[in-house]
């Protein structure tokens, strides 16, 4: 089980080194690029990464890929007169994350499920493609299991659009910390303890 694991990990690493994984990619995203925005997937591409983050095969996940732009907020050129510097057109950036964004797009089109996680799929030089993991908190399997029936709380109701994901902590700062890492501190705090 571990080594088919790592075996999947090592072909992700490769997949832009190995003249059969380039082409199998390529032709994937041929055929991505054709299918709508936000699609539901039987399985997930990336096994391996999906089960790390909460993915299990049983009834009540729900895998499904978004295709989102790449850069920064488009914004109209304002017609009356302004400075330049007043125009406020370029170099505007949201304060979410591509792949925030992604997941909340996930959850509108799934309104009756709720996003665990999400995970990097693929890119070219117009999108990004995110692999949105969901549970149906209603789902009896879900209900049920220890491991996940937290997310039936209706205080994880809607969590994507109130930042409440990985990637909305990420982006709201939640997961980043100043100066020494707690591990570190919790090891001088035992030096100082003994001597």
């Amino acid at each position: 089980m571990l080594a088919g694991r790592y075996y999947e990990k090592l072909i992700w690493r490769r997949r832009k080194e190995d003249p059969d994984l380039i082409k199998l990619w390529r032709s994937r995203l041929i055929e991505w690029r054709r299918q709508p925005a936000v699609v539901r997937v039987d399985k997930p591409t990336r096994i391996d990464r999906a089960r790390s983050l909460g993915y299990r095969a049983k009834q009540g996940y729900v895998v499904v890929r978004v295709r989102v732009r790449k850069g920064g907020r488009r914004k109209g050129r304002p017609r009356s007169g302004r400075k330049p510097a007043g125009l406020g057109v370029l170099k505007l950036t949201p304060g979410k994350s591509i792949r925030w964004i992604a997941e909340e797009r996930a959850a509108r089109k799934f309104p009756n499920l709720e996003v665990l996680n999400s995970y990097y799929v693929a890119e070219d030089g117009k999108y990004y493609w995110y692999e949105v993991i969901m549970v149906d908190p209603h789902h009896p399997a879900i209900k049920s299991d220890p491991r996940i029936n937290w997310i039936t709380n209706p205080a994880n109701k809607r969590r994507v659009f109130r930042g409440l994901t990985s990637a909305g902590k990420k982006a709201r700062g939640l997961r980043a910390f100043r100066g020494i890492p707690p591990v570190v501190k919790r090891f001088k705090r035992k030096r100082r303890e003994s001597k």
